[in-house]
């Protein structure tokens, strides 16, 4: 059978109704009234005329009406898209454009604003439905259009007087999910999964543990014998791995914590107020701040309940890990190895030497710019390639939907993201960073990654990103562009390179260092490098550079 996304979240709510399916500030929502409060929406949304394969932005931060929208739409085979709302406005239009949403949900008040201005360049754009009061901006905007259009202003607080009755079309299971990557290199791009692709990869058949579902009957029966997990998210629900964790602890029959805001101090006040089990986050741009939260609170939180925390979307440094082992030995700690456009690609690990590796799998393989199959135990470094259920493509880009998603002599579809690695002897892979950030000096090859998860490990650095710079004699150099953490002196370029040294080849290590007061990053944690290239360009006649 094909999976629908809603049918699944069905299953389980009739599976187990009286479970707790939310947690959002002090508020416990069952399954079933999680699913009654979706329904609501659903029938606002469909008599606000949005239907099947209809494109609908969430341009929201984390809440319930989050969650009960995204359910909705899936219940009348809408395709929500994910709107990151820390954009600027002429992002902003080019994702409600590039999508053909033909509604918006938004609440903020500055987000209404935004949605005002964008109104009249967006012309597949019918309704606007909004939480909370209505900005008047925005009410006007929606009558002073272009021509005869106009825009329906939808009050989403209409929902609480519809139907709980799910009295929906049947779905098949090729419904579109689109998921818009946060990119941070020109726009975003918007990966299109079937339903059915996106339940098999990146809820990983419904089942992380084990094997995958057959069909709706066999989630039944395994949500009732299946304990009920606590899981915060600490992620915004518009980042791609949110969503995934989303998805599948709703398969699982769990509760989800949801936070409004990525805030260490309620997260850390949370896993004993909630009971929390596992933590999401997102690299070390979360797990830095969370980290010296509990250092902080040592003893002053009951921390027993939690036995997990786990990073999707962004790798994060030994440094890290081994602070929240200090803090609570026997956390399991995961990196789950994924990205928008192929899912749930499983656990990555680090060994002793700070190497990333994935043991040998058949969903992976590393392959060399022609496509051939790179044998284990060759040393030669080619892409890394996911196989199976991979997206259709990328949303109206068939030219990067080519190059990303190619198709095999032997008819397999393929994902290919840019990230570079080698295959052991055993099979296993070895990750060695993206392409786009691989740094040529003098004829050696250094991955970002690497050289940033040894920046992490000094007791100085708060957060650093690697890029190239020019060099006259080597072509590039690797410069560090590094903030420092609080409380900590800034230290010397021959500090910053003494340390590195201790585990990099002499080649790898920084010659250049520029510090910055932050470092930038998404509201997702992942690297912003365009901005890092800048700030190292801007200050590089000024910082050390050494031979």
């Amino acid at each position: 059978m094909k999976f629908n996304l809603a049918d699944v979240f069905e299953t389980v709510a009739d599976s187990v109704p009286e479970r707790i399916a939310l947690s959002y500030q002090g508020r416990q929502i069952s399954y079933a009234e999680l699913d009654g409060l979706a329904n609501q929406v659903a029938h606002l949304l469909a008599g606000s005329g949005i239907g099947a394969h209809d494109n609908v932005s969430l341009f929201l931060k984390n809440s319930v009406e989050h969650v009960t929208s995204l359910l909705g739409l899936l219940k009348i085979r809408a395709v929500p898209v994910n709107i990151n709302y820390r954009y600027t406005n002429p992002e902003l239009q080019y994702i409600f454009d590039n999508s053909d949403s033909r509604a918006i949900i938004v609440e903020l008040p500055e987000h209404q604003r935004s949605v005002a201005a964008l109104l009249p360049e967006l012309p597949s754009v019918r309704t606007v439905l909004v939480i909370g009061e209505v900005e008047n901006e925005l009410s006007d905007a929606a009558v002073d259009l272009p021509g005869d259009r106009s825009v329906e202003i939808v009050s989403f607080a209409d929902a609480d007087t519809k139907s709980t009755e799910r009295d929906f079309e049947a779905r098949n299971g090729e419904e579109l999910y689109l998921l818009y990557t946060g990119g941070t290199t020109g726009y975003p791009k918007g990966v299109m999964w079937q339903h059915d692709d996106f339940f098999r990869k990146p809820l990983s058949g419904g089942n992380p543990y084990g094997e995958a579902r057959q069909d709706l009957a066999e989630i039944a029966t395994a949500v009732k014998g299946f304990p009920s997990i606590a899981f915060l998210l600490a992620a915004p629900l518009m980042h791609g791995a949110a969503s995934y964790s989303l998805f599948t602890f709703f398969t699982l029959g769990g509760r989800l914590v949801i936070e409004r805001d990525f805030d260490p101090v309620a997260i850390v006040s949370a896993v004993e107020a909630e009971k929390v089990q596992i933590i999401l986050i997102v690299g070390d741009a979360m797990g830095m701040p969370l980290v010296e939260e509990f250092e902080r609170r040592t003893g002053e939180v009951d921390l027993s309940s939690l036995f997990s925390v786990t990073s999707g979307g962004a790798i994060w440094s030994q440094h890290v890990r081994d602070r929240f082992l200090a803090v609570k030995s026997d956390l399991v700690l995961r990196d789950n190895f994924g990205a928008s456009e192929s899912g749930n690609d499983g656990e990555i690990m680090m060994d002793d030497n700070g190497n990333l590796r994935v043991p040998p799998t058949d969903r992976m393989m590393v392959v060399d710019e022609s496509l051939n199959k790179i044998e284990p135990g060759s040393g030669d470094v080619g892409y890394i390639a996911r196989i199976g259920n991979v997206p259709l493509g990328y949303y109206k880009d068939e030219a990067k939907t080519a190059k990303t998603f190619p198709t095999l002599p032997d008819g397999t579809r393929i994902s290919i993201l840019g990230d570079m690695g080698t295959v052991e002897a055993d099979g296993t892979i070895v990750f060695l960073g993206r392409g786009s950030q691989c740094i040529n000096t003098g004829g050696e090859k250094v991955y970002a990654e690497e050289v940033e998860a040894e920046l992490h490990a000094h007791p100085a650095v708060a957060d650093a990103l690697v890029v190239p710079v020019p060099d006259e004699r080597y072509g590039q150099r690797v410069a560090a562009v590094i903030q420092v953490a609080d409380g900590s002196i800034e230290p010397t370029l021959e500090e910053i390179q003494e340390h590195c040294r201790k585990s990099l080849a002499r080649y790898k290590v920084p010659r250049t260092v520029v510090f910055v007061d932050e470092v930038k990053r998404t509201p997702a944690g992942k690297a912003d490098y365009r901005w890092a290239k800048n700030a190292a360009a801007d200050a590089s006649e000024t910082a050390g550079a050494a031979t």
